[in-house]
């Protein structure tokens, strides 16, 4: 029994008072900012600079993510969206209707993920659309970066506040 209780106590199921959180809240951002549609940001400034093989290797690196992520979207795209909002749907009842700390969390990660998730879906549509290449594809991908951020920190933020809210006075549950 005393296992189960140092496990639990290290991972906290109270969020905003964990450093867990913060770490993943973190590193799951950074990770979106640096990889947008599958490509690395370095690779990117690495065509942007030098060119040649580079931006070769960038272009069919972003043809075949752009491929394969507008196949999922068409194959399967609507039983994504359908579970996806379910569960956001479910997550965000149990966290702010009932109170649980756990599942705001999970909503104030994932819906924004979700909003990358279809602004890399249009990125790749318009790449598609546009054949772009050199640096066309360059501004395309650094505009999807820009945006990526600014959701992030917008994210960021608001889980920011909710959680210090949460922690201070216990929110408006009372908890």
């Amino acid at each position: 029994m005393d296992w189960y209780q140092t496990l639990f106590e290290l991972i906290d199921m109270r969020s905003f008072s964990n450093l867990w959180f913060w770490i993943v809240l973190a590193v799951v951002w950074s990770t979106t900012s640096h990889y947008g549609l599958g490509v690395p940001f370095d690779m990117v400034l690495r065509a942007k600079r030098h060119g040649g093989q580079s931006e070769i290797d960038l272009e069919d690196l972003v043809r075949i993510n752009t491929n394969r992520l507008l196949f999922i979207a068409q194959m399967s795209g609507l039983w994504i969206a359908g579970f996806a909002c379910f569960f956001l749907t479910i997550l965000g009842l149990l966290g702010f209707v009932y109170g649980n700390e756990f599942a705001q969390s999970v909503v104030l990660l994932a819906l924004p993920l979700s909003v990358v998730g279809l602004l890399s879906l249009s990125t790749a549509r318009l790449i598609q659309e546009e054949d772009a290449r050199g640096e066309q594809l360059l501004k395309r991908l650094m505009r999807h970066r820009l945006y990526s951020q600014i959701i992030g920190m917008i994210s960021i933020f608001v889980t920011a506040m909710w959680g210090m809210l949460q922690n201070i006075g216990g929110g408006i549950f009372g908890g």
